[in-house]
């Protein structure tokens, strides 16, 4: 296991940052403006985190989150006159947080103890792997057009034409509107065809729903 790293912590009830993806965040409490300031000043890091749904209502306390969060960089920062900040923030890589430090004295925000997950795509998965991206691809197209009937939606799948495959199941995992521990699952996978297997799975079943003619809410592309 790799040395942690002190990095900030953001938690959100209904965000997951996945690497390579990028993420806008609006801070307004006190604690997150002063996190924005510091971050800004120093590395541009922090380390997204889910709370987990038992504790979604103590959000403005301390909540317990997930052991597994993303740590991204913020590439671009407006401060709006009230103090508040927009930013985004770009997913880098997956971390486990091992240990964390409360806030303290001046600090109002929680500061993880973050190391480094791999992100394992052995040589010898890639044929299953490009499979389940076909699979997924024409599950998006059917969703898409299922979900959007009357508005003349289509997914055009040559824009993911050039995109490597960590790319690719990141994206799309981060596109579809599922429930926050379904993509906290995602995340967690612990290698990139496991989470294809996840994703895969996932896409089928709101297939299946739509055309069975039920709902699937959470087929809904951001």
């Amino acid at each position: 296991m790799s040395d942690s790293e002190d990095i900030p912590l953001f938690p959100l009830s209904n965000v997951v940052l996945f690497p390579r993806v990028k993420t806008p965040l609006h801070l307004f409490e006190p604690r997150y403006r002063q996190l924005a300031e510091d971050v800004l000043a120093g590395g541009r890091k922090i380390v997204m985190a889910v709370v987990r749904p038992e504790h979604a209502d103590d959000m403005t306390g301390d909540p317990p989150i997930y052991p597994v969060g993303c740590a991204g960089v913020v590439t671009e920062s407006q401060r709006l006159p009230d103090g508040r900040y927009n930013l985004i923030l770009a997913g880098e890589h997956r971390v486990r947080i091992v240990g964390e430090s409360a806030p303290e004295g001046e600090r109002l925000y929680r500061i993880g103890q973050a190391v480094r997950l791999d992100e394992p795509y052995p040589e010898e998965e890639r044929e299953r792997v490009a499979g389940m991206r076909a699979a997924i691809t024409r599950d998006v197209g059917t969703i898409v057009h299922s979900s959007q009937v009357g508005r003349k939606a289509r997914f055009d799948a040559e824009l993911f034409a050039g995109v490597d495959d960590e790319t690719f199941v990141n994206a799309v995992a981060n596109a579809f509107a599922f429930p926050p521990e379904d993509k906290q699952s995602l995340l967690e996978a612990d290698s990139i065809p496991e989470r294809y297997v996840r994703l895969a799975s996932a896409l089928s079943f709101q297939r299946i729903v739509l055309e069975s003619g039920g709902g699937g809410g959470s087929g809904r592309v951001h």
